[in-house]
């Protein structure tokens, strides 16, 4: 049975057809990559899966706006895709969002702590909170700075760290190296590298397909709300069509 579970999962915004029918899955201990143009839905899917296309469309109520979920998502062998985002990220699937988003008015310590919300163990909180300033050495400097001033890299690592802050069983990472310089790009595939080799799950969304190759025990490659290729790194590359039309390798 997959960690993770999405069958046949679309949504719809208004008009919008954004994902028609999506399915994959995550085993424990893999690393998948799903990858594809701008456009193709790849954040909505993420979101659908954490419950905040959920979330998005109790806000919407009494709007002319409309948004409709269909489908299901399973998570270690439970039915979630009708629960909120927070009974989500209780179960252990955690989202880390495209565009870092910290609490801006807060410290980086702070930031940390609040993603520890769930957790009732202070001796565990901790115990994260270390863990978090070795696998980034640079929060651990900058634990009292606000992070509304920290550059857009340490925001993503931040993000990442507040991620794990509280017990993670599959993290699913939207788009971390978007505008970042290719060395603090390279130093953040090497965190990912170091959560996923110490048995955490990872679902990576990102930009740079040549990169989630390398990283990926398989990948997912979304185009216009629809997957239309799914493999190994070695034989999505040998489709000549999708090297050319959506991989841009």
């Amino acid at each position: 049975m997959p960690l993770l579970e999405v069958k046949d999962l679309s949504v719809r915004y208004d008009k919008a057809q954004i994902l028609n029918g999506v399915s994959l899955a995550v085993e424990d201990g893999e690393l998948v990559g799903l990858v594809g143009p701008n456009g193709a839905g790849k954040s909505t899917l993420l979101r659908a899966v954490s419950g905040l296309v959920r979330f998005e469309e109790r806000a919407k109520r009494g709007t002319a706006g409309d948004i409709v979920l269909e489908g299901e998502v399973r998570f270690a062998g439970e039915r979630i895709d009708r629960l909120a985002a927070h009974e989500i990220r209780r179960r252990g699937l955690v989202h880390c969002p495209e565009r870092r988003r910290p609490f801006r008015e807060l410290t980086v310590l702070e930031n940390l702590l609040a993603g520890a919300f769930l957790s009732r163990n202070s001796v565990e909180t901790r115990r994260r909170l270390e863990q978090s300033f070795v696998l980034f050495p640079r929060l651990s400097e900058r634990k009292d700075q606000i992070a509304g001033t920290l550059s857009g890299g340490e925001q993503q690592m931040l993000a990442t760290a507040r991620a794990l802050m509280f017990e993670a069983k599959l993290l699913a990472i939207d788009e971390p190296s978007l505008g970042l310089a290719p060395r603090i790009r390279q130093e953040l595939f090497g965190a990912i590298r170091k959560i996923h080799d110490g048995g955490v799950p990872v679902l990576l969304v990102e930009q740079e397909v040549a990169q989630v190759f390398k990283m990926a025990d398989r990948n997912y490659v979304l185009s216009q709300g629809r997957i239309i290729g799914a493999g190994s790194a070695r034989s999505l590359m040998a489709d000549e069509t999708l090297r050319a039309g959506y991989l841009g390798l």
